[in-house]
């Protein structure tokens, strides 16, 4: 069953062009993870918020990627994110244009 896990937290930056080279290994990691189909990576310099929004083919390979991801942002000093792991309804995400 396909899964969608979304990270949100408070984030001073860095952002935009600087963000992706700071971030780019960490991208590449991430995308070795196993079961995942892709990731989203939301900035919102405004609100000082970023997020991440994760598709995973299973819920077990989304489980244990919340796992290993907290101790992450925990390292990069996220002290509280916020996160939500949901089933997706996959008629009604075909219907309005999702790449599944």
């Amino acid at each position: 069953m396909t899964t969608l896990v979304q990270f949100d937290f408070a984030f001073d930056g860095p952002w935009g062009e600087q963000f992706t080279s700071v971030c780019r290994d960490l991208a590449k990691d991430i995308a070795a993870e196993p079961g995942l189909i892709w990731k989203l990576w939301g900035e919102n310099r405004e609100a000082c918020r970023a997020s991440g929004v994760y598709l995973f083919d299973t819920p077990e390979n989304a489980e244990a990627y919340v796992i290993k991801h907290r101790p992450r942002l925990a390292a990069f000093g996220v002290t509280d994110p916020g996160c939500s792991v949901f089933s997706l309804n996959l008629p009604l995400s075909r219907i309005t244009h999702a790449p599944l």
